[in-house]
């Protein structure tokens, strides 16, 4: 009976030295958790570039294929016109610092001198 008990304890223990490894060591839970984070992390910022990388092929794809894309981009980025038409900019007023004041004159250091 006695090596039955003697059993029993070594297996408890073999066993509770198998939970620790598991919840505890090196490749346990907590790194399983950690690591399923950064992967889902990584896939996040992949879907990102990946949507940035479909948009660029496509814009490329519409420069190679047409004039219109050109055209805009021109327009848009470098600010050509074509030639007759006349280009306008609007200024938004909230968008301007405000007005400073204007200086004080300077007083003329001779009286009945001319002014500056």
């Amino acid at each position: 009976m006695k090596a039955v008990a003697a059993l029993v304890l070594l297996l408890l223990l073999l066993l509770a030295g198998l939970q620790y490894k598991l919840w505890y060591g090196s490749g346990g839970q907590d790194e399983v958790v950690s690591l399923r984070a950064q992967v889902a992390k990584q896939a996040a910022e992949n879907a990102r570039l990946q949507a940035r990388n479909d948009a660029l092929a496509a814009e490329v794809a519409d420069l190679k294929s047409g004039g219109e894309a050109i055209e805009e981009r021109a327009r848009s980025e470098l600010g050509l016109v074509k030639p007759g038409e006349t280009f306008y900019r609007v200024v938004d007023g909230a968008s301007l610092p405000p007005p400073q004041a204007a200086p004080p004159p300077i007083p003329n250091p001779v009286p009945g001198g001319p002014s500056p």
